[in-house]
């Protein structure tokens, strides 16, 4: 009977053993309100039943539509199709013309792709194989089947390789799957050296070589390897793609080459025959000829790519433990620090000096001062000891100027010190040079034109404002304009032809509480002024200050209540502070210098 004709068919066949109510759902077919105790589930129930339409099926019945790709055509169940598939659930309970039609045609889909894809509608399983991968996703793509898009994409990035990279990343960007694109570019970029010897990258199109060489991300040690791939990209059909080289090389960081490397391009008979070649190759030659010119001769092409610039390492200093003893290394490609070593033990208010090798020089051990040197290098990464500093120095500035090392000022444990001495590499032993004409403790020291600066620091009476610059020729100390700031704890370095000091701080010794500073600034040694640049985002005394690339980077430093962690870049030619990754550990007071690896 009917609902209709017999009402009370279904509400007597519903009622319980104990209750004369009938349970509302089988009129409404919302879900039972029962108590969980009354319930009953079948824990195999969707497996049971699936398996059954399953076999429905493969015997063909019950079947109410039939798929038609090409020239197979596919029986099927639209509930079951549209249970599992966005798509087909947008087709069939719509008001659209398939979705009254006995049979549907599948256009673009491939005919055993889309019965591999029917099939997992049933089943929840499907093979991935290397050579049916890509249609499979194609057509989980169409059919907006999640799950099966995102487990073709995991296969695929799993047999990412040289070979392949370039067309898996193009394929995935036709087929608007982000998560493969990036995966595969980011091999692409990590593995350039290998792929430029495959077949894939000799026969890309001049649109996706342009991107290539026009990323900062690409792993190279050296400019030079980006000039070889293309000219070997040319080469390989030159009648089509010499006539694009003018607009490849603007992509090519001219200025950045060796100059010799530079010369002998001007010849390539690539290039020889191009006026607009030739013009860029002369930019690069002009930036090597007037390298007091360098400022104004900023671009996109003096900008280098990040992986050719090296590493950058943070070494020691105070944190959270009152001494840290981990070297941190910084990758600009990646923007991560990792620990890559260990101090034989705590070092505070030490200097450290990058010259193909890490030297630790004095500092504190937390109760004693040192003149102790070790060194460490980042290849083997070994740590060996050389011979001692004549003083014991804590707070002291450490540079290279033309071979020697310098190690400058600080404090001994008792009196502020004046004194430097110079470390002479092929004698391996220290000695003496011209004193500073003033006492100076947690001093900014860096190297500018061939001379070394001194700036701010404390005298035991006050931070300071002035600046000494020493000439290793005539082995002596003169007096160059004083900062805008008193600054103690200050940060330097320098930039085509520009000296910057960075944060620090300004109280007298006798004083508990410190003024801590966010500003910049910039000192030229032509004019003899300091300059105020864009200051940091925050505060930071005893921030550790480097050149990195085209970019100065603060690193950690101390706010007035925490050792800092975090890290920003400032760009010279924005006049603008980024934030970069953070340190693993917060520290103030920390070495950093930058190696190319």
């Amino acid at each position: 009977g009917t609902e209709d004709n017999h009402p009370e068919t279904d509400s007597s066949s519903c009622r319980t053993s104990n209750s004369s109510a009938t349970l509302s759902s089988c009129v409404s077919l919302e879900p039972c309100a029962c108590p969980e105790e009354c319930m009953f589930t079948a824990l195999s129930h969707a497996d049971v039943t699936f398996r059954k339409m399953e076999g429905y099926l493969r015997s063909r019945q019950l079947c109410d539509v039939i798929l038609v790709a090409g020239e197979r055509r596919i029986p099927a169940h639209r509930l079951v199709l549209s249970s599992v598939s966005d798509y087909f659930a947008a087709m069939f309970t719509s008001d659209v013309r398939e979705a009254k039609q006995d049979e549907v045609k599948m256009e673009g889909v491939d005919p055993d792709a889309l019965w591999v894809l029917v099939q997992y509608a049933y089943t929840g399983r499907l093979e991935l194989r290397e050579d049916t991968i890509e249609s499979l996703l194609s057509a989980s793509c169409l059919l907006q089947l999640s799950a099966v898009v995102q487990a073709c994409c995991s296969f695929l990035m799993k047999q990412l390789h040289p070979s392949n990279c370039l067309g898996i990343r193009s394929y995935a960007d036709a087929q608007g799957c982000r998560d493969l694109q990036r995966a595969a570019h980011a091999y692409t970029m990590e593995h350039f050296l290998d792929v430029v010897g495959g077949q894939e990258f000799l026969l890309l199109p001049v649109e996706e070589m342009e991107k290539l060489l026009r990323s900062d991300d690409v792993s190279v040690p050296e400019e030079e390897t980006m000039v070889a791939s293309l000219l070997t990209w040319v080469s390989h059909d030159t009648h089509t793609r010499e006539s694009h080289l003018p607009l490849l090389l603007a992509h090519i960081r001219l200025p950045l080459l060796q100059p010799q490397f530079l010369a002998d391009l001007e010849c390539n008979p690539l290039l020889r025959n191009s006026m607009e070649c030739q013009r860029l190759l002369m930019e690069g030659m002009k930036y090597h000829l007037l390298p007091q010119h360098r400022p104004l001769l900023q671009n996109p092409r003096t900008r280098p790519r990040k992986a050719t610039v090296g590493a950058m390492f943070a070494v020691g200093g105070m944190d959270a433990t009152k001494g840290a003893t981990s070297i941190e290394q910084y990758c600009l490609r990646r923007d991560r620090w990792t620990q890559v070593a260990t101090m034989s033990g705590r070092r505070l208010q030490f200097g450290v000096v990058l010259d193909g090798r890490l030297y630790v020089v004095g500092g504190r051990d937390g109760l004693k001062t040192l003149n102790t040197v070790e060194c460490y290098n980042p290849h083997s990464k070994t740590w060996s000891v050389m011979p001692p500093m004549s003083t014991h120095r804590h707070g002291l500035g450490v540079a290279v100027l033309e071979g020697p090392m310098y190690a400058v000022g600080g404090h001994d444990g008792w009196s502020y010190l004046s004194t430097v001495e110079r470390w002479d590499p092929q004698a391996r032993q220290w000695s003496f040079v011209a004193s500073m004409a003033t006492p100076r403790s947690t001093v900014g020291l860096a190297v500018l034109n061939s001379k070394l600066y001194a700036v701010g620091g404390r005298d035991g009476s006050s931070c300071l404002r002035s600046v000494e610059c020493f000439d290793p020729h005539t082995n002596r100390w003169n007096s160059c304009a004083p900062m805008a700031k008193r600054r103690g704890g200050v940060g330097v370095a320098t930039w085509h032809g520009f000296l910057y000091a960075i944060g620090g701080h300004d109280a007298p010794a006798s004083s508990l509480s410190s003024r801590l500073s966010d500003c910049v600034e910039r000192y030229d040694p032509q004019t003899d002024v300091w300059t105020a640049v864009a200051p940091m985002s925050i505060s930071r005394d005893a921030v550790g200050v480097c050149l990195l690339g085209d970019r100065l980077f603060a690193v950690g430093g101390y706010d007035g209540q925490v050792y800092l962690s975090t890290v920003e870049a400032y760009d010279p030619q924005t006049n603008e502070w980024t934030q970069v990754a953070p340190l693993c550990v917060g520290r103030a007071g920390a070495c950093v210098v930058a190696v190319k690896l």
